[in-house]
């Protein structure tokens, strides 16, 4: 019988385990026996994945558009997960940091790269149909990658460049909020109108957004970088991470999505305009709002030379 496994230190270790949680042993053990063995179908829950693509029209490239954005938002809360890690770290260090700036770029240059499923993966014709059903929905309206933005940089750095000079840390978040620089893409400032665009997106996630902007208002990526030892700031490879990652999302990221949707929309199938109504160019072009999430890692040329000649 010396051929017989022992789980003597398993048993112990399990005992451990759920004594430290006020669980009786026995019964998770019956559980495993009568539990059945999990599948990979059953752990992704690929069948309820699959049936999240319902379409608004029967044109076959519409599923294209769809499961890419459902995608998107899954690389988004991959990327939020990450942040979360850094900004919830009690002893944060440079190999630490480093590691996660480096994940969340990766998944940006993804992201990046991908746009060429979009540019080159529907017809232009299909397209310019299919989009007057999304009317007025749009991308602007991916609460993850607001929730993004919130969490990679003090929120000064959000506001639209023209009022910047009015906020500071003592401005209340509701009156910033009507400052970040997306606002432009969904309100007259002549009027102070909102878009549908705009006011259908604050009824669903204003209240959320408010709450992510406090929780983060110290703990964003920036912030966290900024508490760092002297030294630590000057690491070449952390710096070297923090601007990859600045450049890719506020620029190379952006221009891939600019110069795909000006292919649709400037095909001349269309009116010309985004699905949301926005002024697409001047919101989503880097040189108009200079999204800039780590100000202080370049230089002054680079600052002002931000989006220019690309």
């Amino acid at each position: 019988m010396s051929d017989q496994p022992n789980y003597d230190d398993i048993i112990s270790q399990l005992q451990e385990k759920y004594d430290n949680i006020d669980q009786d042993t026995d019964d998770h053990l019956f559980g495993l026996l009568y539990s059945k063995p999990i599948t990979y179908w059953d752990y992704i829950q690929t069948d309820a994945l699959l049936n999240l693509q319902i379409q608004r029209t029967t044109l076959p490239d519409e599923m294209v558009f769809i499961a890419y954005h459902q995608i998107n938002e899954l690389i988004f809360k991959m990327i939020l997960w990450e942040i979360q890690q850094v900004a919830q770290k009690v002893q944060l260090d440079v190999a630490f940091f480093e590691s996660k700036i480096m994940r969340i770029s990766r998944y940006f240059d993804m992201l990046t790269t991908s746009f060429n499923i979009m540019r080159e993966g529907m017809e232009v014709e299909q397209y310019m149909k299919f989009r007057y059903t999304l009317t007025p929905a749009s991308g602007f309206q991916s609460a993850q990658y607001r929730m993004i933005e919130f969490a990679s940089t003090e929120l000064i750095n959000l506001i639209d460049y023209r009022f910047r000079k009015t906020i500071d840390r003592n401005t209340p978040f509701e009156h910033a909020y009507e400052h970040l620089y997306w606002q432009a893409a969904g309100k007259d400032y002549k009027t102070g109108k909102k878009s549908t665009l705009l006011v259908n997106f604050e009824e669903r996630y204003k209240g959320d957004f408010i709450r992510f902007m406090q929780t983060y208002n110290t703990k964003n990526l920036w912030s966290r970088f900024k508490e760092l030892p002297e030294e630590d700031q000057k690491d070449e490879d952390l710096v070297k991470a923090m601007r990859h990652y600045d450049y890719t999302v506020n620029i190379t990221w952006v221009m891939a999505h600019y110069n795909a949707a000006r292919h649709y929309i400037e095909s001349g199938l269309g009116d010309g305009e985004a699905t949301g109504g926005s002024d697409w160019k001047k919101y989503m072009h880097p040189k108009y709002q200079k999204r800039i999430f780590f100000p202080e890692l370049w230089s002054q040329q680079e600052l002002d030379n931000w989006g220019e000649n690309i």
